[in-house]
């Protein structure tokens, strides 16, 4: 297990080293550049002598393989380099707004889990019963609804709900504030969008968690078992729940995976300043430097989420051993 594990942190530098050239390369074919967009912003003419300027004092007048260079050196002596428009250093922007997009995903998975996995394992056990229908029908609605305008809902709840309770319309508090700081505040704030996110998340789960878990409950060795005279909770919680939970631990390290950088429009409507908002407002403004590194982020926490897959999928099926 341990030589897998080398082997597979070894295999992702090539991995990586293929994304930040891909990456490199597609933003150099973007038309246009952040000198273009911040001279443009303030509606009076520039003549081409300011703009070839701004581009040299950026270092984009530099050759394409220096600029690559310079890209791939700050990984190795840490420093990320500036943002092209707002002239803070990368680790800054990335860094006051990790810890918000991070404590959303976790939070979002864990609602997932705790709703997935609970009503998937009820509606395959209960197949074709009332219960079933309902769980698969909650489900097939979260599918269908988008996490953000569940959100809107959610902000429109709570603002006619405290109205006529209280007399006093409340909403999620607007500003950041760490959970380490006011865990009362930090969860006010970030528990709904969590709510919203997770429900999205976890009705793709149910239906996985479903399916896999019928498809386990008809093998040959859990007839055997029952044959055996074993309680049906042994059965379902020692011999099936484990084995069907394979692809439902691949459809929940995936899209923890994509909440770290994917949430742009939920975080639009519960005003949060996360890493999804700061990826459009890089892209906008053509921040190659800032858009470089947010998406090699993204790249290494999927390389690094289905590396933990890999290493669950042994502890879950003892069958599966990496030599």
């Amino acid at each position: 297990m341990y030589k897998y594990i080398v082997k597979r942190l070894l295999l992702m530098v090539p991995t990586l080293l293929g994304a930040a050239v891909l990456v490199f390369a597609l933003l150099r074919m973007v038309p246009g550049d952040v000198c273009e967009v911040r001279m443009a912003g303030t509606g009076l003419y520039v003549d081409q002598e300011a703009i070839d300027t701004c581009r040299e004092n950026l270092g984009m007048n530099d050759p394409y393989y220096l600029q690559f260079f310079d890209f791939i050196a700050g990984y190795v002596t840490f420093d990320l380099g500036e943002s092209m428009w707002t002239g803070k250093p990368v680790t800054y922007e990335i860094g006051i707004r990790f810890e918000l997009s991070l404590q959303l995903a976790i939070m979002a998975t864990l609602v997932a889990v705790a709703v997935a996995i609970p009503l998937g394992v009820i509606s395959a056990i209960k197949q074709n019963t009332w219960i079933d229908y309902f769980v698969r029908a909650f489900s097939i609605a979260g599918i269908a609804m988008p996490s953000f305008w569940l959100g809107i809902l959610i902000i429109l709840g709570l603002l006619i709900t405290t109205q006529a309770w209280f007399g006093q319309p409340w909403m999620p508090p607007i500003e950041y504030v760490s959970v380490f700081e006011d865990p009362l505040a930090n969860m006010s704030q970030l528990i709904w969008p969590a709510v919203a996110t997770g429900y999205r998340y976890s009705a793709v789960a149910t239906r996985m968690t479903r399916s896999a878990l019928l498809e386990v409950l008809r093998e040959d060795y859990v007839r055997t078992a029952r044959a055996k005279g074993l309680l049906e909770r042994v059965i379902i919680n020692r011999h099936a729940l484990k084995n069907a939970l394979l692809p439902v631990v691949t459809i929940i390290a995936l899209e923890f995976a994509f909440l770290m950088g994917g949430l742009v429009v939920t975080e639009q409507v519960f005003n949060l300043n996360g890493l999804g908002k700061l990826f459009v407002e890089a892209v906008l403004n053509h921040d190659f430097t800032l858009t470089q590194h947010l998406v090699m982020l993204v790249v290494a926490i999927f390389v690094l989420t289905n590396l933990v897959v890999d290493v669950l999928y042994a502890w879950l099926d003892p069958r599966i051993r990496y030599s």
